[in-house]
């Protein structure tokens, strides 16, 4: 297997496994540089770089920032690297971005131009639906077609009401921790409310709703 091989394998695996990471990819080179165009690099959100390669100490510092702040905010970047007389006759300065570009300095002696793509790879959003009733089969079958990945929780004798899902759970022991971001919907209808509700609010989830009654909520 070669290298190109072994970076495909890896973002496969990461993305069925739902963990983020940032893709970089060299996209220009001027004058010698250590790592060519087309070259790529799997980076971690905590700056590791898991398998490929994009060049030496001259672009690894400004890559590995720019590949963290990708996968916090979750957009794109382009970081043009250049020896520091090209970024001063060009008006840049080290650090700053500019319609989309991040400009940083090569202070190693080859002196060349670097231009590195750096995309984030994140997990879908995902809906936990908790409850088996009409409203939520509705809302998994709407959050499937607007992109969502859906974990069904529900007992088993009431998982068939549902469709095609990412991941079935049955009764409502959820995961405490997950990588992308989470809403949990509990609409249990009167069937294990009160365990629903604590288990929802026991992870963490960027937001949790109870379909029913103001006062019933309350209640609750």
């Amino acid at each position: 297997m070669n290298r190109a091989d072994d970076i495909l394998g890896t973002i496969s695996t990461r993305k069925s496994a739902g963990v983020p990471f940032a893709l970089a990819t060299v996209v220009r080179t001027v004058a010698a540089t250590a790592a060519k165009a087309g070259a790529k690099a799997v980076i971690l959100p905590d700056g590791t770089i898991s398998e490929g390669w994009i060049g030496g100490g001259c672009a690894r510092a400004a890559v590995l920032k720019a590949a963290r702040d990708a996968i916090a905010d979750g957009k794109s970047r382009l970081v043009s690297i250049q020896p520091p007389d090209q970024l001063d006759g060009q008006g840049h300065t080290a650090g700053e971005e500019q319609g989309g570009v991040r400009f940083a300095k090569n202070m190693c002696p080859s002196q060349g131009t670097m231009d590195i793509f750096v995309e984030p790879v994140l997990p879908r959003p995902q809906v936990v639906i908790c409850g088996s009733s009409p409203v939520a089969v509705a809302i998994a079958d709407l959050a499937k077609r607007s992109g969502f990945a859906i974990t069904i929780c529900a007992p088993a004798a009431e998982q068939a009401t549902f469709g095609d899902a990412d991941r079935r759970i049955e009764g409502f022991a959820l995961p405490v921790d997950e990588a992308a971001a989470r809403y949990v919907v509990v609409s249990t209808q009167g069937r294990g409310d009160e365990a629903a509700l604590l288990a929802a609010l026991a992870v963490d989830a960027d937001y949790i709703a109870f379909v029913g009654s103001r006062k019933k909520a309350e209640a609750l």
